[in-house]
């Protein structure tokens, strides 16, 4: 039987999160909610966030029925602007925050700018979590300490691995690919947290930064972007039954467990900089070990989005 709750997967479904306050992105529906429910059923509060309202405000409702309880922000993250504007309410309506989920991303067909003139893409899925992590990351270092770290846990997925860091399309659709510029940006996401993780380091910073592949969920709305050979598949698995589903794909409940167990368990507490897939440590691509190019990202995305981290001096930045 497959199973069915992501906490109970990833081991830790008897942990009691009351009195901890999280926030995941994208999650009004696949992993992100998934996600989100389980957190709440471990009794931590946890921030909503979608574009769509009617959903969040479902998502915050089935929370408020276990033993946590949420709040729902809508934000759209294209632009540099929106995040910090949401990153404002997220101060606004907490205290104190144990881990930061960046889970929200997609794969976009149509080639086109963000109205700060950055590649759609690449701004939805790698700068906004780059800003949100920035803006948010003094309530991570108030929280977190030497025993429990406070986390930042970023999806990325094995697509990774056919992407490159053109750094020159950034800012350019010309001979646009959706799944190329999809490929890439999950690439960025692991040379991010590799990087984020070692400037927490330098920093001694009581915050850890890791990143996970779900696995190929046919169940969330991702499928509908992707090459007509890849919709097809999905769309036949996702068909089948869960206790089918489970022998030929991840389900969604499923492809959530490695985000808990890295939101959760104590077996990572100080555990940072790692690719994770199916709760266990991976050697990403060539590309994603790339030092120097994890630093060139790093400097081309504050400049991008005018964000100042202030962590690491700049003298280590020296190759």
């Amino acid at each position: 039987m497959p199973t069915k709750l992501p906490e109970r997967g990833a081991g830790v479904e008897n942990v009691d999160l009351s009195g901890r306050t999280y926030v995941v992105t994208g999650s009004t529906s696949g992993i992100g909610r998934e996600t989100a429910l389980a957190l709440g059923r471990m009794g931590a509060r946890v921030v909503v966030h979608g574009r769509d309202e009617q959903k969040g405000e479902r998502v915050v409702k089935e929370i408020d029925g276990t033993e946590g309880d949420a709040v729902f922000l809508r934000a759209d993250f294209s632009t540099t602007e929106a995040v910090r504007a949401f990153a404002d309410d997220v101060r606004d309506k907490i205290d104190r925050l144990d881990g930061l989920l960046n889970n929200a991303g997609g794969l976009f067909s149509d080639g086109r700018l963000t109205d700060d003139g950055v590649e759609f893409t690449f701004a939805v899925n790698h700068l906004a979590p780059f800003v949100l992590t920035a803006e948010l990351l003094s309530l991570l270092r108030e929280t977190g300490d030497k025993d429990e770290p406070a986390r930042v846990v970023t999806t990325s997925s094995g697509a990774h691995r056919r992407g490159s860091m053109d750094f020159d399309a950034l800012t350019d659709v010309d001979d646009y690919s959706g799944f190329d510029a999809y490929c890439g940006s999950k690439l960025a996401n692991i040379l991010f947290t590799s990087e984020l993780a070692r400037r927490l380091k330098d920093d001694d910073a009581p915050v850890t930064a890791n990143c996970f592949h779900p696995g190929a969920v046919p169940g969330t709305g991702f499928p509908r972007e992707t090459p007509l050979p890849f919709r097809i598949a999905a769309k036949a698995v996702s068909a089948l039954p869960d206790a089918v589903e489970s022998l030929v794909a991840t389900t969604v409940a499923e492809g959530a467990e490695t985000q808990v167990y890295l939101t959760v368990s104590s077996d990572v507490a100080e555990v940072s900089g790692e690719y994770f897939y199916e709760l266990r440590p991976r050697v990403p691509s060539e590309d994603a070990l790339n030092d120097g190019d994890a630093r060139r990202l790093w400097e081309v995305s504050r400049e991008l989005s005018g964000v100042e981290y202030g962590l690491a001096p700049e003298e280590t930045e020296s190759e």
